[in-house]
């Protein structure tokens, strides 16, 4: 059996919720994870910023990976390898972004305070690692606070080693997982690669070189001195992969930074030129994280390939949805409908109205809920969410459609 949890970004409980309700996973009395012989537990990716035990994850997930390398695997987010450049601004390297003058010189928790919340998307970072300090027993001062992720960056410090243990992509044959989205853009594109690859296994082994190789370059360069104005650094490569393109909001060159949705926020699946040769290799899913949809894991589909979009960031709720697959995906999860009732969603991927997207409305059939309803769902541009329960008859009277770019209906 497959397992697959993504986006926890600092929050135990996220964890500790799918540990809890996943067959074949345990967290024991000391916070350890143990993952059974007959599952293969897949971390999609992004551990830390947004809440208050990032290094407790990064150390959870670095043990079960040492400890069952087999059945442990990470995928790097880019909450993750943006903090490679930490080791080199916090030593006078210059951010991507002009720092203000006021800040020239500074010390290194006044600077990291600005660059969390001004190139990094993680307003509340600093905080939740103080916070964390705390809890350690720990001095959580600004400058303890900065000094915590230069250690954390050290040679042979845990972040360094969980991004050392991570790859870009996993794939057994038949389900394909990355952290942010496959694209037409990046499908077979690995960076310094001149070629397409051949297939999504030789792709795969691609992308995960390039980052063992990016991560072992920077990491030999951690015990340098930084020179300040260097155009080429250990590293750079995947830091450049992993975020936006500069003067843009996306990457859909990266699948670590690609997105699958319009500006609101409603997911698609990929381009049919994309499904077609993700089909022809014999991939029937892909699963990813990265951008959020709603509270549980949203899937879509077509009539042979399921693409599960499983972060739930920013949501009403916030719990560990459980993504499984075996024969088939099973989800299950919760969800606060409009309104405000809190209810179970609970789905396989054999259910044939999951997935499609009204043409009319726009809603996509999310999933199934406890209730035997269907969840409805549809991004709002205010960056709001409506999710809605309909019944199973009044759904099949509606004109359902894949969900497709072409096809979706404007909010």
């Amino acid at each position: 059996m497959l397992a697959y949890l993504t986006d926890i970004e600092g929050q135990w409980e996220k964890l500790a919720s799918f540990a809890a309700g996943t067959e074949g996973l345990r967290l024991d009395d000391v916070g350890a994870l143990h993952v059974a012989d007959d599952v293969t537990f897949v971390f999609g990716g992004d551990a830390i910023d947004r809440g208050p035990a990032g290094r407790r994850l990064v150390a959870t997930l670095l043990d079960a990976h040492e400890r069952q390398p087999e059945r442990v695997v990470l995928l790097a987010g880019n909450r993750d390898l943006n903090k490679m450049r930490l080791a080199r601004e916090l030593r006078g390297a210059p951010p991507p972004k002009p720092l203000p003058d006021e800040l020239r010189g500074a010390p290194p928790g006044a600077l990291l305070q600005w660059i969390m919340k001004n190139t990094m998307g993680a307003a509340q970072a600093f905080e939740h690692r103080r916070a964390e300090l705390v809890t350690e027993g720990r001095d959580a001062s600004d400058e303890a606070v900065a000094q915590s992720y230069l250690d954390d960056l050290a040679p042979e410090g845990p972040l360094t080693r969980y991004l050392a243990a991570c790859r870009l992509a996993w794939f057994d044959g038949e389900t394909l997982i990355v952290h942010g989205a496959v694209t037409d853009e990046n499908l077979r594109v690995a960076p310094g690669v001149p070629d397409r690859a051949s297939s999504v296994a030789a792709w795969v082994a691609s992308l995960n070189g390039f980052i063992a190789a990016e991560v072992a370059a920077w990491r030999s360069e951690l015990t340098h001195p930084v020179d300040p104005t260097a155009e080429s650094w250990g590293g750079r490569g995947i830091v450049a992969y992993q975020c936006p393109v500069p003067g843009a909001r996306l990457n859909q060159a990266s699948v670590v930074y690609g997105r699958p949705t319009d500006d609101a926020g409603n997911p698609w699946l990929p381009s049919r030129a994309v499904v077609e040769a993700l089909r022809r290799d014999g991939v029937k899913r892909l699963l990813v994280g990265h951008t959020p949809a709603g509270d549980a894991p949203a899937m879509l589909r077509d009539e042979a390939f399921s693409f599960v979009m499983a972060d739930n960031s920013y949501g009403r709720q916030e719990l560990g949805s459980r993504v499984t697959v075996e024969a088939q995906v099973r989800v299950r999860g919760q969800t606060v409908l409009d309104g405000g009732a809190r209810v179970g969603v609970a789905y396989e991927e054999d259910d044939r109205l999951v997935g499609l997207r009204d043409a009319t409305s726009g809603q996509l059939v999310k999933g199934r809920l406890d209730t035997d309803d269907y969840l409805l769902f549809r991004a709002l541009p205010d960056n709001g969410v409506e999710q809605l329960a309909l019944s199973p008859r009044a759904l099949r009277e509606r004109s359902l459609v894949a969900p497709y770019r072409d096809q979706a209906a404007p909010p």
